[in-house]
């Protein structure tokens, strides 16, 4: 099996629920994107595993991070904010995937430099069409920035 990407995409989804979290595994296990789906259930733990802390020190950098506004501990705006404001980790590309429809978290997520904002669909089979359009666009047509040497 010949693969144009020689290194499988790093992505993080972080995500508390877990149907969310198996249907977004499915669309991606069915994408045509070699990748390594890397999951945290709350704003605490991806910035753990950001910054490369306690059980995450071994954790690779994303090249992308799917991240979900409402969580538990810290939620995804605390993360994208902190995330954005971190010159070693502001170049990972965020996409908000939430079940927000809210305009005000729409304005909210652009200013805190969210690179997109998807609506999540209530439908299974349009939840995995989202996820695998948005990897087809990220995986197919967006040139991601290089990981800085450190």
């Amino acid at each position: 099996m010949s693969n144009a990407h020689p290194t499988s995409a790093q992505l993080l989804l972080v995500e508390d629920n877990p149907g969310d979290v198996r249907l977004t595994r499915e669309a991606f296990e069915a994408g045509r994107i070699e990748n390594e789906l890397h999951v945290v259930p709350d704003g605490a733990q991806a910035l753990d595993f950001l910054h490369r802390r306690g059980e995450y020190a071994d954790a690779p950098r994303p090249d992308l991070i799917l991240l979900d506004l409402n969580l538990p501990r810290t939620g995804g705006e605390a993360v994208l904010e902190e995330l954005k404001a971190d010159p070693e980790l502001r170049s990972i590309p965020v996409i908000v995937l939430t079940s927000s429809r809210a305009e005000e978290d729409v304005v909210k997520s652009y200013d805190l430099h969210a690179n997109a904002y998807l609506t999540k669909p209530v439908d299974p089979d349009e939840f995995i069409d989202t996820v695998r359009a948005f990897e087809k666009f990220w995986f197919s047509v967006v040139r991601l920035p290089p990981e800085r040497d450190r």
